[in-house]
């Protein structure tokens, strides 16, 4: 039996906008999107909402839920009391471009800036390389990002401070992490991470990677290891000296 929900969207532009409620009919099993499409079927047809798989996958439906980054396709309607109103928020760290829909092309010209891969020369005499099935495994993980961007939008240093120009966020220290552990990848990414992508930051709270849709751990995996690596190329001294006998 369908029961009477209220949600509050948001509406209107980066210039201009304001909360407006709506009542929806809520089934068993509906979804936050499933709410957002009856109302911009019913009842508001030019709400602007961005979504694609509605299955988890595509990470376009990302939004703030009372709140909380999440995707709105992946967010029960029953997760919440039937007497709670959902509020459902575009992104915070990004400019909205019409209600739900925010611009996060600068996510794609800060991955654009990350040195590419460029892999060892081959080290076995039938032209191939050698290496351990854990070196293998190891960047798998952060494969399964699906570009939701909710790690970025919960990072306080975007979010709060907006230091987008100092600092790449999670999202692409993951993407970074992907080359940068690549057991045939040669390419020395730390300064750019020390300084373009302002790893120093990031003070390890784990927050993106509580909302992380795919479970990746992308502190301790990616952002933890990274940082170490940086560390160990500028403030080891024992590293600087070898460095500068090796040349």
């Amino acid at each position: 039996m369908a029961e009477q929900r209220r949600l509050r969207l948001f509406r209107g532009t980066r210039e201009r906008g304001e909360l407006k409620e709506y009542q929806v009919a809520a089934v068993e099993g509906m979804v936050v999107l499933d709410a957002v499409h009856v109302i911009q079927a019913e009842q508001a047809p030019d709400l602007a909402v961005r979504w694609n798989c509605k299955a988890g996958k595509c990470g376009s439906c990302s939004a703030e839920i009372n709140g909380k980054p999440r995707l709105m396709c992946m967010t029960r309607m029953s997760d919440y009391a039937p007497d709670e109103t959902i509020t459902v928020t575009p992104m915070r760290a990004f400019p909205v471009i019409k209600d739900l829909v925010t611009d996060v092309s600068w996510n794609y010209e800060v991955n654009k800036r990350i040195p590419e891969f460029k892999p060892r020369k081959p080290d076995a005499p039938d032209g191939t390389w050698r290496m351990y099935q854990y070196e293998v495994e190891r960047p798998q993980e952060f494969r399964k990002c699906i570009e939701c961007f909710l790690c970025q939008d919960v990072c306080h240093v975007l979010r709060t401070h907006e230091k987008h120009e100092q600092f790449m966020g999670p999202a692409m220290l993951v993407r970074a992490a992907v080359y940068e552990m690549h057991p045939l990848d040669e390419v020395d990414r730390r300064d750019h991470l020390r300084h373009e992508g302002g790893i120093g930051f990031c003070n390890i709270t784990k927050c993106c990677t509580e909302v992380c849709p795919e479970s990746i751990t992308i502190t301790d995996n990616a952002i933890i290891p990274l940082k170490e690596r940086v560390v160990d190329a500028n403030y080891d001294p024992l590293a600087a000296l070898w460095r500068k006998l090796t040349k």
